[in-house]
C-alpha cells in the first residue's frame, strides 16, 4: 500500500509498504478516510525526527472498519470511526487515576508506531471510537485538535459571562473560540500575525481580532478572564500572560521548537495579578478516551461545532513530502491540511 514514510528529518519518501494484518483478537483494521496535519507533525518530520525511523506519521485521522478480531464488539464492517492517537498503558499511576494524557508508558500513532499517512492502519479496539451519524470523515479526522482545545479550556474557570482571548488562530485556536462561545463567554477576541488566520477567527465567532496584545488591551483594558495560547512562541507566551485580567487563567497548548522566555514586566504582571498558568497536554480523561472526544463528536453531529472553513488543503497522501516542506518554510498559507489515501 502507498505510504509517506519518514526516514529522517526532511527525508520523506512515498513508498509501497506492507499492509498490516490483524495480530490480536482485539485489533481492528481501519481503512483511512482522511488524516490531518498537526503542528507537531511539522516539527517531527522536518526538524526533530520521530522516536524510531523509518515511520509512517499522521495521527489525526478517521477511517472505516475493514476487519476486526474475534473479541471486538460494537463495531461493524464499514463503520466510520476516529482514533484517539495515544495508546495508554493502563498500568502506571497516572492511568490508574484516569489521567491518560499523562501516561508514563504510552504508545502513539504517528510518532511511536505507524500512523495514517497511508491506506490502512492497525489499532487496538480500545482506541477505535465510532462516529455519530452525519459526521463527515474530515470532521471526524479533526476530533483530536478540537478535543485538545476543549481539554485545555476545562482547566480554566471559563463559564457563562467570562471574557476570553485566543492567541494563535490555527485550527486548535479556532476550535477554542467556538468552545468558549458554547461555554457562555460573552466577549472573545483572537490574536495572530496573519490576516488570513484572523479572518478565519472571525468566521469561528471572534468578536474582535488583533495583531498584538497592545492593540487588544487598548480596546479591552481590563484584560480577559481566560486566555488560550496555541502558538508556542515567546511573543505568544508573553501576550497570553499580559492579556490576563487579575486572577485570570492562561492555558498553554502551543508546542515550542525553540526556547521561550517571559519578560520581566509580564512576569511581574503574573505575580502581582495572581494569574494562574496552566499547561495542557493531549486531550484525554476518564472514562477513556474522555468526554473531550465524545462531546466534540456530538457537537460536530449537531452542527454546533463548525470545521469546513478551516480546511485550506485537501490532498492525496503522495503530496506529503512537498506539503511538509511548504509548511516548514511557510511558503503557502494553510490552516488545516488534510491528506487522503492513494490506492497502490
Amino acid at each position: 500500500m502507498t505510504a509517506a514514510v519518514l526516514h529522517s528529518p526532511g527525508d520523506i519518501r512515498i513508498e509501497n509498504v506492507a499492509r498490516p494484518q490483524l495480530s490480536s483478537s482485539r485489533d481492528v483494521l481501519i481503512g483511512v478516510e482522511a488524516c490531518g496535519v498537526c503542528g507537531s507533525d511539522i516539527g517531527r518530520m522536518m526538524v526533530k525526527g520521530a522516536h524510531a525511523m523509518p515511520l509512517v506519521c499522521g495521527h489525526e485521522f478517521s477511517g472505516r472498519v475493514i476487519d476486526a478480531g474475534d473479541d471486538v464488539t460494537g463495531l461493524n464492517i464499514g463503520d466510520l470511526i476516529t482514533v484517539p492517537p495515544l495508546i495508554p498503558c493502563n498500568a502506571c499511576d497516572r492511568c490508574r487515576e484516569g489521567q491518560f494524557s499523562l501516561c508514563q508508558d504510552y504508545d502513539y500513532f504517528g510518532s511511536r508506531r505507524d500512523g495514517a499517512y497511508t491506506e490502512v492502519v492497525l489499532s487496538p479496539a480500545s482506541n477505535v471510537l465510532k462516529v455519530p451519524h452525519g459526521v463527515d470523515p474530515v470532521a471526524a479526522a479533526m476530533t483530536d485538535p478540537a478535543a485538545i482545545a476543549l481539554h485545555a479550556l476545562r482547566k480554566t474557570k471559563l463559564t457563562i459571562g467570562s471574557t476570553a482571548a485566543v492567541v494563535g488562530a490555527g485550527p486548535i485556536g479556532l476550535f477554542a473560540i467556538q468552545f468558549a462561545r458554547l461555554a457562555g463567554a460573552t466577549t472573545i477576541v483572537a490574536l495572530d500575525v496573519s490576516d488570513a488566520k484572523l479572518a478565519m477567527a472571525r468566521q469561528a465567532g471572534a468578536d474582535a481580532v488583533f495583531f498584538d496584545a497592545t492593540d487588544a488591551l487598548d480596546e479591552y483594558p481590563d484584560g480577559f478572564d481566560v486566555v488560550f495560547e496555541s502558538a508556542g512562541v515567546s511573543v505568544a507566551e508573553n501576550a497570553a500572560v499580559r492579556l490576563c485580567a487579575p486572577q485570570g487563567d492562561a492555558v498553554f497548548v502551543g508546542i515550542p521548537l525553540t526556547d521561550v522566555s517571559i519578560s520581566v514586566d509580564n512576569y511581574s504582571h503574573f505575580l502581582r495579578q495572581e494569574i494562574s498558568l496552566h499547561g495542557s497536554w493531549n486531550s484525554f480523561s476518564a472514562p477513556w478516551p474522555g468526554t473531550e472526544w465524545t462531546d466534540t463528536l456530538h457537537l460536530f453531529a449537531s452542527g454546533q461545532l463548525t470545521w469546513q472553513f478551516m480546511v485550506t488543503h485537501d490532498l492525496p497522501v503522495t503530496e506529503v513530502p512537498r506539503m511538509m516542506q511548504a509548511l516548514a518554510d511557510r511558503s503557502e498559507h494553510s490552516s488545516k491540511v488534510i491528506f487522503r489515501p492513494v490506492a497502490s
